[in-house]
Formats: C-alpha cells, structure tokens, sequence
C-alpha cells in the first residue's frame, strides 16, 4: 500500500479538497423536469475511444440506478483517464455492488490521483460491505485529508453490515478523533462513532467509544468537533454522556 502525505494536496482542489465526492460533479440536465439520459445509450458510451464521452457516460451514472452499468464501471476503475476512473467511482457509489468492493480496494491502494481515492472510499461506504474495513481505515490513518474525511464517514456505514464490522470500525475511527490534525475529519469521525455506538451492546468496545467521544466534546480545540461529539452523545443516549453534558453546560464551560 502507498502512504499519503498532506503535500500530495497538489493532487486536490485546496478549496474542494474537504468538499462532498459529488459536490463538483455537475448535473447532466439543468432542469429537474428534463428526463434523465437514457441508459442504454449511456451504457454504450461507457466503451467510446473518447475518454470524455467515458467520463460523461459514467457521471450519468450517479443520477440513474442501472445495474448493468456495474461491470463496466468496474472496468473504468483502471482506465488511463483519471477524470474516467473517478466518475465511474462514483457511478459505482449511485449503484453499490458487492462484486465491485474488490475492484474499488484494488484501486485505492494504487491510485495515485487524489480525486479518485477520495470517489472510491466513498463508493466503497456506499457498498456497505465487511471487506471494506481495513482498507478505509488504513485510509483513515494514512491518505490525505480529503480522502481521510470520507473514509471516516465509510466507516459508519458498517453499521448496518455486521457487528463485526462496526468492532472493527471502532478503533480507527477514535483514533482519528483524538489525533488526526484536520477538525473536519476529526468531525467526521465524532458523527461515525456515534452512528456505530447505536449498533453496540454495553460492553468495552461501546465504552471505549463514548469515552472518546466524551473526551472530545470536553477537549477538542475546536468548537465544530465538540458539538458534533455532543451530539453523537445526545444521538446513542448514553447515560454518562448526558450527565456529563449537563454537568459541563450547568458549570458554564460552554
């Protein structure tokens, strides 16, 4: 696997960098009443010699659940035009497929363009599957802060996977609540244990969770981080959590 360094940022948009995957993939149609590209013909032009004819064929994708589209969007994951293989990230993140999670970790460990690691740990959120916990966390501890930000909120999408899953997606997630040096991912992470801790029995992975969460929202330096762990407290009801909130705010501390 490749490490990331924050000097890769050239690979990124500064301005963007922390922006949604599909925040600056534009509409296919400007009007909501325009009909949708027909996806025949878009799965057709997932094959043009063209790379911007790929590209536009696999962007149409994020607006229409096609499911035959999914084995070429697959294949654009390696095409040699990164503006390709990001659009068919996200393709593939509008029609999640257990049969793309390979692919899409294959490609996140080789990838070097930024914008197309930061599509397809989105992609691979949205596929929901077990596979995709090492390597969003190894994202998570590792890449750029783009692509950190949407690894952390991956992760929570394990919830719905297995209790294994969310075990496993724990760990990475505290670990990048209390070090990672980007508020936003630290955020990020703050609103995925919270999500997982809903998943959890009380025992000591559960407590381990809210003691991070408790730690951030008492500690962090930045106010964004401290409400979002506030409300991941007030989200899983923890009886220490909300003591503890009402203890802090009736003292004044915030």
């Amino acid at each position: 696997m490749i490490m990331y360094h924050e000097e890769d940022l050239s690979l990124l948009d500064a301005e963007a960098e922390l922006d949604s995957p599909l925040d600056h993939i534009q509409p296919l149609t400007a009007e909501s009443e325009v009909a949708k590209p027909d996806p025949e013909l878009m799965l057709a032009l997932l094959e043009n010699p063209q790379p911007q004819q790929r590209m536009l064929a696999a962007r149409a994708f994020c607006d229409i659940e096609y499911k035959q589209a999914i084995p070429h969007l697959i294949s654009l994951l390696t095409d040699d035009c990164p503006l390709v293989r990001v659009s068919a990230a996200y393709g593939i993140g509008r029609n999640p497929s257990q049969e793309a999670v390979d692919p899409l970790i294959n490609q996140l460990n080789i990838d070097c363009n930024g914008y197309v690691r930061k599509g397809v740990v989105w992609a691979l959120g949205n596929c929901r599957d077990r596979r995709s916990v090492i390597p969003l966390a190894y994202a998570l501890r590792t890449d750029i802060s783009a692509v950190r930000l949407w690894a952390a909120s991956g992760l929570a999408q394990m919830a719905g996977v297995s209790y294994e899953a969310v075990v496993g997606a724990i760990p990475p997630l505290i670990e990048s609540l209390v070090q990672d040096a980007i508020a936003a991912v630290r955020s990020n992470s703050a609103w995925s244990i919270g999500q997982l801790c809903k998943e959890l029995p009380s025992n000591v992975v559960y407590a381990t969770a809210i003691d991070a969460l408790i730690q951030a929202f008492a500690e962090d330096k930045d106010l964004g981080v401290r409400e979002d762990a506030k409300a991941s407290l007030l989200g899983v009801g923890d009886p220490r959590g909300l003591q503890l909130i009402e203890t802090l705010e009736q003292e004044g501390w915030f």
